[in-house]
């Protein structure tokens, strides 16, 4: 079984980290963490240095447990959700874990959400984590 993580370094990408962690030791599951950015041109240089930073972060977390982790940087142009949903499709994956961010209805119209994309768009199933 393979569980999907979409992590951006929040506190909410944490905490579903840390679900991730618990249902790959319950069902032997390998995890893929994996953070999406829709452009990484050189002014983009720091957001990725940050970004591959906090995969090294979620790499360290499944190692200490002894669980197989791959982690990867998209930039592919997508937004997150379809980034995630994409991979999720080309990787088997059998379970996506997303954090979710509160945000207002207006928020949310404004500016999408991606655990939301995700929610509806996957053929696996979904699990959030505030």
């Amino acid at each position: 079984m393979k569980i999907l993580v979409g992590y951006d370094g929040t506190n909410s990408a944490k905490e579903a980290l840390n679900l991730a962690k618990s249902h790959a030791k319950a069902f032997g599951a390998s995890v893929d963490v994996v953070t999406s950015m829709q452009k990484g041109t050189e002014s983009d240089r720091n957001d990725i240095e940050q970004a591959e930073r906090g995969l090294e972060y979620a790499k360290s977390l499944f190692a200490e447990a002894d669980i197989s982790c791959n982690t990867h940087l998209l930039i592919r142009g997508l937004s997150p959700g379809e980034d995630l949903v994409e991979f999720a499709n080309e990787n088997q994956i059998k379970e996506i874990v997303v954090g979710v961010k509160r945000r207002s209805k207006v928020g949310k119209l404004l500016m999408g959400s991606t655990a939301q994309y995700v929610i509806l768009k996957a053929d696996c199933p979904v699990i959030t984590v505030k």
